[in-house]
């Protein structure tokens, strides 16, 4: 039998730290055994997570071989200028009138002094102990996964000593290109400096990932060797409830019927909610829907599953909607695939700008083992909206689309009401995480 080749994954989250950041290699990890590959994880000892969910170290293998060294971040000072910089360590940040000028310091600073992000800290003296250990462990590849992406510049350090050893850098979301940057209020020299540090990433790492056909394809035109792996969603969404996805006579089909909710009409939100993605445009057009429709006023759910940002949920409280959300909170990531479930309409939501068309929100895939319909927000020819097309899982809308945007919901609605809520989706399983940790090993 054939040794298993040695792979080290170099990440910041991984459990008990919550939010999508953790999910990718999470389940890479989960899988890679099964197509002849050791995973190896190297976490922060000490990390400040901003979302903790205890219930995904239940996923971690006893015998999976975790690393630690500590970190110093600098986030109790940006917090020192005030609360809402707890965002920070999520990469959210208050927008237009919402910045106090401890906000608009805090933004400054931590874009021009930490280059590319507050852990870039952890890079040197991770560097100084993965040295030692790549010299005493043999390793036919290593990860790094950012954001942040101070990791990669762990991995810069490491391509330099061990050249041999393949470099995948792996971009959950894009550096230069991602929709807040534009927002960290950057110096000349600082922005070139992020430039420059990439531009060294793309060009040293043997693979890079993107998330997206969009951003594999920019990665590919500043010189990187760039393939896309989506996200994707795991056995557990799917058996949350057996009824939900069933084979068709096309095993890439699935029709889901689900048993009408007889109280409410759900539309869901789950994750987090910041004010650069916040969907105003749906916000008008609910309120519009409560006014003219006593049917709708009357059955009309909006639930938030996870963190919303307070500054939206403020104004919620002057609008007809205040009366049909239902605010969970943060929850398990278990507890959140249950919500997706018992929803009847999922909402996803993107970055307007046109730069951010490549963003493929991590949800979706879960979103997609449901069957449920997805309404999505965004750019208006994004890669969400080829995969709500090819899947025929839903419907993808700009933040101008007022009319089509309440044709639609009320087309869900009336479907609810009159029992028909069944759907068909179709070539899902291409997402799955099985199938894609075995496209990311054909890569390898």
């Amino acid at each position: 039998m054939n040794q298993p080749k040695k792979i080290l994954i170099i990440t910041y989250y991984w459990p008990p730290s919550g939010g999508p950041g953790v999910q990718r290699w999470l389940k890479f990890v989960k899988y890679l055994p099964e197509f002849g590959w050791k995973p190896t994880v190297f976490i922060p000892e000490n990390p400040s997570y901003p979302i903790v969910d205890e219930s995904l170290s239940k996923e971690v293998s006893d015998e999976l071989e975790i690393i630690k060294t500590k970190i110093w971040e600098p986030y109790q000072i940006a917090e020192f200028f005030g609360k809402d910089n707890k965002k920070f360590k999520a990469g959210q940040f208050d927008v237009g009138n919402n910045q106090s000028w401890k906000s608009k310091l805090s933004i400054w600073v931590r874009g021009n002094f930490f280059i590319p992000d507050a852990r870039v800290f952890w890079v040197q003296p991770s560097a100084k102990f993965l040295k030692k250990y790549l010299k005493e462990n043999h390793f036919d590849a290593f990860v790094t996964t950012g954001p942040p992406h101070s990791m990669h510049l762990i991995g810069l350090e490491l391509k330099k000593e061990f050249p041999r050893i393949k470099w995948i850098a792996d971009f959950r979301d894009p550096w230069t290109e991602i929709s807040y940057y534009k927002h960290l209020k950057l110096t000349k020299s600082a922005d070139q400096k992020h430039r420059n540090l990439e531009q060294q990433v793309f060009e040293k790492a043997d693979i890079t990932l993107a998330t997206s056909f969009s951003d594999a394809e920019n990665f590919r035109q500043k010189g990187a060797n760039a393939f896309c792996i989506t996200n994707g969603f795991d056995s557990e969404v799917k058996s949350m409830n057996p009824e939900a996805v069933k084979p068709s006579e096309n095993t890439n089909d699935t029709t889901t019927q689900k048993p009408n909710n007889l109280t409410k009409f759900i539309l869901s939100y789950i994750g987090v909610l910041e004010q650069l993605r916040n969907p105003e445009i749906l916000w008008k057009v609910l309120n519009e829907l409560i006014q003219e429709n006593e049917d709708f006023k009357n059955d009309f759910e909006l639930k938030f599953v996870g963190r919303i940002d307070e500054k939206i949920l403020e104004k919620f409280e002057n609008s007809d909607l205040k009366k049909s959300i239902k605010n969970l909170g943060y929850v398990s990531h278990s507890e959140a695939n249950t919500e997706m479930q018992n929803s009847d309409l999922l909402l996803m939501t993107n970055f307007p700008e046109e730069s951010s068309k490549g963003i493929i929100p991590g949800k979706i895939f879960e979103y997609l083992a449901t069957g449920n319909q997805i309404i999505s927000f965004g750019p208006k020819e994004s890669d969400v909206k080829k995969i709500l097309e090819e899947t025929n899982a839903g419907k993808h809308f700009s933040y101008d689309d007022s009319e089509t945007i309440k044709h639609f919901i009320l087309e869900k609605f009336e479907e609810w009401k009159s029992g028909d809520s069944s759907a068909r989706t179709q070539n899902i399983e291409q997402f799955s995480r099985r199938n894609l940790t075995k496209k990311l090993t054909e890569i390898l």
